[in-house]
């Protein structure tokens, strides 16, 4: 098996991606809106996506936050409100944001396991900062360390009783980035002790089963390396400090903060301790280099990897759960905007 997690081109798997996905064996697969056209093409997707492997288990993954980023959208599939609206909720009260977020989060299972997807990279992290990129802006759960990690929980835990795994994200924190890592390489100056408050909700989540990197540079740790290609972060913050020893994945390293040839990148993030290179855009070129070039996965990852599927299950279709499971979400969101 590649410890690598490809894109596909469309909403049907091309004859070469068909040949090349049997031979290479990838960890598993990312899916996007070009890969969704409504629900009975998906599924048809992802069966043939298992189907191609022989796994029932296999990860088959999407961006499925609310907002705008969501890869799934009306009139197909139902609407989700940005991280944002939880974090208003919470502050006026704390136990009904948990509750909204835990109903969401289920609901939102409900529907993707339906459609086959077995993890959803989902809830981020990263703390709000004030005068930072909206790369994170309102998908954000909040600036209070405590207050993300309780939302945070409690979206782990929704998707888990739907049967997806979810994936906390962007360690060690990208809430402080003044530029789009998508674009370019945010570097954040602020002291280790002063970042004491940004890896503190990855360290109350630390059992996660997955977790994903951010390409972003902390002098204050390693003044060469972007965290997801520094053995020093990897290994120090986010195995030592932080605690996290579930699959650790890269952020999609075609994004432009990071340099090199999309090999050498994978190369590099997997010597850095890395378990798993996302790489989103299905580049044929590309997907074929990184497996000239990166070695087999580890025992290591390949058990993480197991451990993170092994929660996961499939339904048939959408439960008629997910109808109650978002009203109760929208009634207690509407609490907030009652009080106000």
């Amino acid at each position: 098996m590649i410890p690598a997690i490809f894109g596909c081109s469309g909403a049907r798997l091309t004859a070469d991606e068909r040949d090349f996905f049997r031979d290479a064996d990838p960890a598993g697969y990312i899916l996007f809106g070009r890969n969704c056209e409504d629900p009975q093409q998906l599924r048809a997707l992802t069966d043939e996506l298992r189907a191609l492997h022989g796994r029932e288990r296999l990860l088959i993954s999407i961006d499925q936050e609310g907002g705008r980023v969501a890869r799934l959208r009306p009139p197909h599939w139902s609407a989700y409100p940005a991280g944002e609206a939880f974090d208003r909720l919470y502050r006026l009260a704390p136990a009904s944001a948990i509750e909204a977020a835990r109903a969401g989060a289920h609901a939102m299972a409900l529907e993707l396991s339906a459609m086959g997807i077995t993890v959803d990279y989902h809830p981020p992290l990263d703390l709000r900062q004030a005068g930072a990129h909206d790369v994170i802006g309102d998908r954000s759960l909040g600036s209070d360390p405590v207050q993300v990690a309780a939302i945070g929980r409690a979206i782990l835990d929704g998707l888990a009783a739907g049967g997806v795994t979810g994936c906390i994200k962007h360690m060690p924190g990208h809430g402080r980035s003044k530029v789009d890592s998508h674009k370019e390489m945010p570097t954040v100056h602020e002291s280790a002790q002063e970042l004491e408050g940004d890896i503190a909700p990855f360290r109350a989540l630390n059992s996660a089963l997955i977790g994903m990197t951010g390409h972003l540079k902390f002098p204050a740790w390693d003044a060469d390396w972007p965290a997801t290609l520094s053995p020093t972060i990897i290994g120090n913050v986010i195995r030592d400090q932080i605690g996290f020893d579930g699959l650790l994945l890269t952020d999609d390293i075609d994004m432009e903060a990071l340099d090199g040839s999309i090999p050498e990148r994978a190369v590099r993030a997997l010597a850095a301790g890395c378990d798993i290179i996302l790489n989103c855009w299905a580049k044929m070129d590309d997907m074929q280099g990184i497996c000239a070039a990166v070695p087999a996965i580890s025992a290591k990852a390949a058990a993480r990897l197991e451990r993170a599927l092994a929660p996961t299950r499939l339904a048939d279709a959408i439960s008629p759960e997910q109808g109650k499971l978002l009203a109760k979400r929208d009634a207690l969101l509407a609490l907030e905007g009652e009080a106000a």
